[in-house]
């Protein structure tokens, strides 16, 4: 379960110790592509369509702000070296925020599996071809894509992310471990998910 202002994950049982046993070797192993990896679902291809040509904003700029002091904080003590320049670590993080907020998820839930996806290396490349901060595969773009879209560029990459996460979301009835599971391609097995959950509690969820 998560809840605004803190995460909590609950009924995770026994397999909850072997993940976080297996937790260094999870975070240097190579990443995964998001998403699935043949025929895209018609509903997803039209969500992610219409995402892609909306416009971005903030509710509450105050709050906005005071997260922002926050999160660049922690990529200050947790990742130091993934966007070390205070500025560009600001607008990585506005895009984060606003993107999260269109997707009706949590930023933090966002930033935890990009820290998982892709070590906040916006030019990251998996084995299995995904790119980006969010690890999206080549033929999101083809599908939906607008002319000039870059899955390195971070607004590009952070939209499909969003969209494809809530939508497992939405398909898993907001169970997060076998939507984050769909979210990599990992269907069936725990440690991903268990990984990104145990980051968002221990990592990047305020206090």
């Amino acid at each position: 379960m998560i809840r605004a202002g803190r995460a909590i994950v609950r009924g995770a049982g026994s397999l909850l110790l072997p993940a976080l046993l297996c937790l260094p070797a999870l975070l240097l192993s190579t990443t995964a592509q998001a998403g699935p990896t043949g025929e895209p679902e018609p509903e997803l291809r039209a969500r992610l369509a219409q995402a892609i040509k909306e416009s971005d904003g903030f509710d509450d700029r105050y709050a906005a702000e005071v997260w922002f002091a926050d999160m660049s904080g922690r990529m200050q003590r947790f990742v130091p070296k993934a966007i070390p320049d205070t500025a560009r670590r600001l607008e990585f993080l506005r895009l984060v925020h606003a993107e999260a907020a269109k997707a009706k998820l949590s930023p933090e839930l966002v930033l935890a599996v990009i820290n998982v996806e892709s070590g906040f290396d916006r030019l990251a490349i998996s084995k299995s071809g995904a790119f980006g901060y969010m690890q999206i595969m080549p033929f999101w773009l083809q599908e939906i894509g607008q002319g000039g879209d870059n899955l390195f560029q971070a607004r590009t990459n952070l939209r499909m992310g969003c969209t494809i996460l809530r939508f497992y979301l939405d398909k898993e009835h907001n169970n997060y471990k076998r939507a984050l599971a769909r979210y990599n391609g990992s269907y069936g097995r725990a440690d991903y998910s268990f990984l990104v959950l145990h980051l968002l509690n221990k990592r990047w969820s305020p206090s």
